[in-house]
Order: structure tokens, then sequence, then C-alpha cells
């Protein structure tokens, strides 16, 4: 356990530099979760003055593509400094960034593969029911994903992997260069939709955050979903 916390508060520190370094200034918490082959690095307190004025200004859209192509540049120097914290070969790094609670998500993905399990999750978890839940919010927004996989990170922390949902015409749109400007009307859609459909109702707790990324290439969709701490 004492190793386990320090991996979590090194990757906390670490996190919480790069960004402060390169964005020009950091969150003012950082919360991480991890459970092989995922690490989510949860980040609050996070918007800097000159996107303070971008948003006064109602220009979203210009942060999230700064921040994406930021987040592009960084990708390799987050690699790097998991793999010196603890072995850690990753394969794979998502953001997403929720501005009006100015908080954020890096999603790590190891090059291992994911063992459903070696999870741990809450014993009145209805897993089929939650999974169908989340299958009507595809369906809503573009199709039922060729699978949905359900993994919980620890206690407020669940990820849903969802392969082969991208449609035809959103296909054709990546082709075409429009990969950026398709995330980034995709992001409040599917948001909307989670909100519509009864997630927390099968969870029994309120989710407090959901933040949503896409591996366009690969056909996939990685969504965490942060949740209330359970009441005792």
């Amino acid at each position: 356990m004492p190793k386990e916390k320090t991996i979590h508060s090194e990757i906390g520190s670490f996190m919480s530099t790069l960004i402060r370094d390169h964005f020009g200034k950091g969150p003012t918490s950082v919360y991480v979760a991890f459970a092989r082959p995922f690490i989510t690095i949860h980040l609050r307190g996070f918007l800097t003055p000159t996107e303070k004025v971008l948003l006064k200004q109602n220009e979203p859209n210009r942060i999230l593509k700064i921040r994406d192509l930021l987040m592009k540049d960084l990708v390799s120097e987050i690699k790097l400094a998991l793999w010196k914290i603890g072995e850690f070969d990753v394969k794979e790094v998502y953001a997403d960034w929720n501005l009006t609670n100015e908080s954020g998500m890096i999603i790590v993905v190891l090059n291992e593969d994911a063992n459903l399990e070696s999870f741990d999750r809450p014993a009145n978890f209805d897993e089929k029911a939650f999974k169908e839940e989340l299958n009507k919010a595809s369906v809503k927004a573009q199709k039922k994903p060729g699978s949905t996989e359900i993994y919980w990170l620890n206690d407020r922390t669940i990820l849903a992997k969802r392969t082969e949902i991208l449609v035809a015409v959103e296909k054709e749109l990546i082709k075409n260069g429009f990969s950026e400007e398709l995330k980034i009307a995709k992001r409040p859609l599917e948001r909307k939709v989670f909100g519509e459909v009864q997630l927390e109702a099968v969870l029994k707790r309120a989710i407090i955050e959901t933040f949503v990324e896409w591996n366009f290439d690969t056909d996939k969709a990685y969504t965490v979903f942060v949740l209330e701490p359970e009441k005792k």
C-alpha cells in the first residue's frame, strides 16, 4: 500500500508540474486512479487567465483546440515520466476537459491486456443494467457499440471502453480531415445523452463529472465517470 500511495503521489506531482510548465497555470488539485492497464488523472481548478477571457467571450472551442494541440506535444514526455516512476509502458494517452467546471481528465492506457476479472466492483453493482444504459446512450448519439466493457478503477472512478461506435458519416469526416471538429461536436452530445439515460439510477449514486475521448483510428471511445463519495 505505501508503494501504491507513492506512485499515485508521484504521478499527481509530475502531472501538476507538467501542466503548470506548459500551460502557465497548474491545477489546484490532482486525483489519480490506477488499476492496470488504466491510469486516470483528474485535474481540478484548472483554467488559465487567458482561457477565462476566451470563455467569457464565448470561445470555448478555441480553448479546446489549443489544449488538444498542447497535449499532443506532451505525450512523449508523459510516457517517459511514467516509465521512470513505475516502469509503466504507456500505449495511449487521452485528454478531455470540462471548461465550465475548470476540470480535466487525462486517461493513460498501458501496453497490457485488461483482465476484467481482476477488477474489484461494488457487490450491489448491476453491470448488465449499467451496460444497457450506456448502450442506450450510444444509440442516441450514433449507434450501438460492437462491445462495451466496464472497469471500476476505484470506488469513485468508472472507466467504460466502447468499440465500433462510429457511423458512416463520421468515418467520412475523419477521412476528410475533420477529426478535431468532430470531437468538439461529439463531446457535448455524448455528455448530454449520458445524462438522459438511467446511469445514476443503476449506480444509486450521483455522477459528478463525465469525460470522454476517442481513438478514431481504432474506432473506440473511453468514458470516465467520476462519482460522488459513497454515503456511509
